[in-house]
């Protein structure tokens, strides 16, 4: 098994141009497969809200789903750098409350790491959980916990005013100790500016190719969601397919009486003849 993915290791992989590797993962048996196919690094999103959830959007996502989901992905991740994310409302009101419900990922959770969403507002709130021994996540662009804000899933960072608040976000991010920044559906030349002011590495997620690194929602990634699939997305397999094929030849098996067969059925021993008696 490889050494394990620390906040150390990224930073070494930004220094060497080495390109990271991030994928979601919510329940341990995905875990286990990303971790072994040779992930970076595992997020546990609040994306899980509509993802496994089914909600439509992030906010209803609780601390509780997100102890609860953390804890089975960090138990299937050997190798790979687990980030749980922190759900609305349990960081933004009050700093005292935030380092707690950090805290809580880490040791309730079992996370490595924690990640928020947020420019200049947050930055007090970064350092205080930085301080506490706690690495930080840092997440620009679109973020879904500020989704009614910003008025839908839109692509941020588009004009000149917001590339500098772009930029002077990020860097105060920096300046309060997160180890890595997510952006976000924001333009490519803006997601390079961010790159190259930064010592630490970038994670993209619809921010083209300029970033150290990439994430993507697996279901996404893997073709298990039918219902919508983002342009940025590029999907490497087509398991809802599969899957649904699978189902369907289940049920004609079934109703063809072709499964189980004798292998897939438990018998009596022959000298069972006890049973014959039953039966009358």
């Amino acid at each position: 098994m490889k050494d394990k993915v620390t906040v150390s290791t990224l930073a070494e992989k930004k220094r060497n141009e080495e390109k990271i590797s991030m994928l979601t993962a919510y329940d341990y048996n995905t875990a286990c497969l990303l971790d072994e196919a040779g992930i970076d690094m595992l997020l546990v999103g609040d994306s899980l809200g509509m993802v496994i959830l089914g909600y439509e959007d992030t906010i209803s996502v609780t601390m509780e789903d997100m102890l609860h989901h953390t804890r089975a992905v960090a138990r299937g991740a050997d190798r790979a750098l687990v980030v749980g994310d922190m759900p609305f409302m349990s960081y933004q009101a009050d700093r005292k409350e935030a380092l707690k419900n950090a805290g809580r990922l880490m040791k309730e959770g079992r996370a490595n790491a924690v990640k928020l969403e947020g420019g200049t507002a947050v930055v007090e709130t970064v350092s205080s959980i930085v301080d506490a021994g706690i690495p930080v996540m840092g997440h620009l662009g679109l973020t879904p916990q500020a989704v009614n804000t910003l008025g839908g899933f839109k692509v941020q960072g588009k004009t000149q005013r917001e590339v500098e608040s772009l930029l002077e976000d990020a860097s105060r991010l920096e300046e309060a100790g997160i180890f890595a920044l997510v952006l976000e559906c924001v333009p490519q030349e803006a997601a390079s500016l961010v790159t190259k002011r930064l010592s630490i590495p970038t994670i993209g997620i619809g921010a083209g190719s300029v970033t150290d690194g990439q994430v993507l929602v697996t279901q996404d990634m893997i073709g298990l969601i039918k219902k919508f699939k983002p342009s940025f997305v590029r999907q490497y397999a087509s398991l809802s397919e599969e899957i649904q094929d699978a189902c369907r030849k289940y049920i004609d098996d079934i109703q063809q009486h072709k499964f189980p067969s004798e292998d897939e059925s438990f018998s009596l021993s022959p000298d069972s003849d006890w049973i014959n008696d039953l039966k009358n």
